[in-house]
């Protein structure tokens, strides 16, 4: 089973690509797509589509998990991240895939055993996880955090509706 985790944002949304067998973990991709400030919102968001897009292709998972939203306090910014958050909904959407969602402390739970913890226990646990792997980013690191917490919860959880 290959788990796609997304982690999206208009200046650089994150991907991670992760086998599982059993209770088995292996690494297999891991990226992220920064786009330019200065470019036309559209363009970005055509950006994050077609990589996501070429990403499925090529590496075919079964299943997506993202982030729940949360509010920022910055109303542009919320709507900026919606905007983002729906493209890449979308690339899933486009191929079929079924996509989870997670609250922030679900994952941090998952990964590190408690719902507090920070990036940094975030960002060791799936390098101990994924033995081998060493993400782009910190927005890598969160989308492969994110295909973990599905494949944590794969009993237990409903695709996103």
């Amino acid at each position: 089973m290959r788990i796609l985790g997304l982690d999206p944002s208009l200046s650089s949304t994150g991907w991670g690509i992760i086998e599982v067998n059993g209770n088995r973990l292996q690494y297999v991709a891991d990226g992220f797509i920064p786009t330019n400030p200065k470019m036309p919102i559209e363009e970005r968001l055509e950006l994050i589509f077609k990589t996501l897009c070429e990403v499925i292709e090529t590496y075919k998972p079964e299943e997506a998990a993202i982030e729940k939203t949360f509010l920022n306090s910055n109303p542009e910014t919320s709507l900026k991240l919606s905007m983002a958050r729906g493209v890449v909904i979308l690339s899933a959407g486009h191929y079929g895939i079924p996509l989870f969602e997670f609250e922030p402390n679900k994952v941090k739970k998952a990964l590190v055993g408690v719902g507090h913890a920070d990036k940094n226990q975030i960002g060791m646990m799936v390098k101990i996880l994924l033995p081998g792997c060493q993400p782009k980013n910190n927005d890598s690191a969160d989308a492969l955090a994110m295909a973990i917490t599905r494949s944590h919860y794969r009993t237990t959880t409903m695709a996103y509706k």
